[in-house]
């Protein structure tokens, strides 16, 4: 099963609904092009939706990091919402639940973007 992704604007957030598996290959392309297209078009504050997550593998983790290092060296935010157990006991493991910004609910997610 391939990757789905989403996107909708709430509030000036672009949030990028992501369903599927973000694995080599497809998913982890199909991410970096969602984000790259976002920055393109001047979207700075970005939040990745995983509730239908339920699976990545290892680049799939090397693609989020990417992600995140890619936006905040264009100045913008990068942040997770509704992590699936699965990715987030992946991401405790692989301590980089410290390096994201998590959050569990939608709203007060958009609320935490720092705006200009």
């Amino acid at each position: 099963m391939s990757m789905k992704v989403t996107t909708r604007q709430v509030d000036g957030v672009t949030i990028l609904d992501l369903s599927g598996r973000i694995t080599l290959g497809e998913g982890s392309v199909q991410l970096r092009d969602a984000i790259r297209d976002l920055l393109a078009k001047g979207s700075k504050l970005i939040l990745l939706n995983l509730a239908d997550v339920n699976y990545i593998d290892s680049s799939g983790i090397g693609e989020l990091v990417s992600a995140y290092t890619t936006v905040r060296n264009q100045g913008g935010e990068l942040k997770l919402l509704n992590l699936t157990k699965k990715v987030h006991d992946l991401l405790q493991i692989t301590k980089l639940y410290t390096v994201f910004d998590v959050k569990d609910d939608e709203a007060s997610a958009i609320a935490s973007f720092t705006r200009a």
